[in-house]
């Protein structure tokens, strides 16, 4: 039992993978941790290029509202909540899908996640787009009214997109066997 100190080596990593993290070739440690892998076939699919297109028309839509003095009307302040957040939220799934993110985060059931968010997405949309296609009268004599308009126009083209992405979502849903109880009878 004498010897015992002397045996025992409680050093947990090698002193080269010690200096990487404490600064030492910082940048060839970090890139050896980083494991990103895009997957590029998904940038193909329908999908993807709906959420592209809601990315796209969406950013036109919060934009346009911004460039005028929306602040005016009460229901203007509800089509940039709505606008606004599930823009960031859309860029956020897309990167999460375009890098794999699912793959790693096995509990939670995408497909059934997906279908869901875009339901939503599709609902909120709606009533983003009545609000703002309500509240469009009141700019007809100002320079805005062409502004407020076109946003109410790509309002309807975001809420009819959302509205596929809801569709194929439900398609990828039930052909991913969303119901449990089909996966576990006995056959």
């Amino acid at each position: 039992m004498a010897d015992f100190p002397s045996k025992v080596s409680t050093e947990t990593s090698s002193p080269q993978s010690q200096s990487s993290q404490h600064g030492g070739n910082s940048l060839r440690g970090l890139a050896a941790n980083i494991t990103t892998t895009m997957d590029m076939s998904f940038i193909q699919s329908i999908p993807a290029i709906l959420m592209m297109v809601e990315i796209f028309l969406g950013l036109l839509h919060w934009a346009l509202i911004a460039s005028a003095p929306y602040t005016l009307f009460p229901a203007y302040g509800w089509v940039m909540f709505v606008a606004v957040t599930l823009w960031i939220l859309t860029t956020i799934l897309f990167c999460m899908i375009l890098f794999g993110t699912q793959q790693k985060l096995t509990f939670i059931p995408w497909p059934l996640t997906v279908m869901v968010y875009n339901t939503g997405a599709t609902v909120l949309y709606l009533t983003a787009f009545l609000a703002n296609a309500a509240t469009v009268h009141p700019y007809r004599y100002s320079y805005f009214f062409g502004h407020m308009a076109a946003a109410a126009v790509f309002a309807a083209m975001v809420t009819l997109v959302y509205g596929a992405s809801a569709f194929f979502s439900y398609l990828a849903w039930k052909g991913d066997g969303g119901n449990a109880a089909t996966n576990t009878v006995p056959i």
